[in-house]
């Protein structure tokens, strides 16, 4: 046999257990590159200030429940959770309208405080973290402490809506995102 092709078979050989030590999630769709900040969607633990035109008293700062409803005064309990400011807005003024309280209501729904994101794996210190409007992937690694020396730099796994994705370091988030920083093999 040629000695060059018995180095060369040797080499391979030798090389194929590595073929399959990727880190994981490698292979997963890739994450859209820009979050839709006008399509966020209410959860449970966000905190909204609302304020009705001529109805003072309305006015305030009101948590979405844990059944994903928000409690004011007059109108009772308003869903929220799965809807968007703007979609909550119209519900409260229907509500308004309906309990004949105020015949042509204005209400503004602004998101205070979002859910927090929460980052796994190879950080510095894993855990939940509040979410900032505008954060990308480095903003939440950066906040969990920075990676570690064995983390796999190249992509991180984000867990939104119940779906993997592969995102990289400048992906925008979301709250409620759950952010793993996987384990490189070499």
């Amino acid at each position: 046999m040629n000695p060059y092709v018995r180095i060369i078979s040797v080499a391979l050989t030798a090389l194929l257990p590595l073929a399959g030590c990727s880190s994981p999630g490698g292979d997963l769709p890739a994450l859209p590159p820009k979050a839709d900040v006008a399509s966020y969607h209410l959860g449970a633990g966000d905190r909204l200030e609302i304020k009705v035109l001529g109805a003072d008293e309305l006015a305030g700062q009101y948590s979405v429940q844990d059944d994903g409803t928000i409690r004011m005064l007059m109108v009772g309990d308003v869903p929220a959770a799965g809807l968007t400011p703007e979609q909550v807005q119209i519900k409260i003024e229907e509500k308004l309208r309906a309990g004949r309280y105020i015949t042509q209501p204005h209400a503004s729904v602004a998101v205070l405080n979002y859910r927090p994101f929460y980052i796994l794996g190879e950080v510095a210190r894993p855990g939940g973290y509040p979410y900032v409007s505008g954060m990308k992937v480095l903003s939440a690694v950066a906040a969990g402490g920075g990676y570690t020396y064995r983390a796999n730099q190249d992509y991180v796994i984000v867990t939104r809506n119940g779906e993997d994705n592969r995102a990289d370091a400048l992906i925008s988030i979301q709250p409620d995102d759950i952010i793993r920083v996987p384990e490189r093999y070499f």
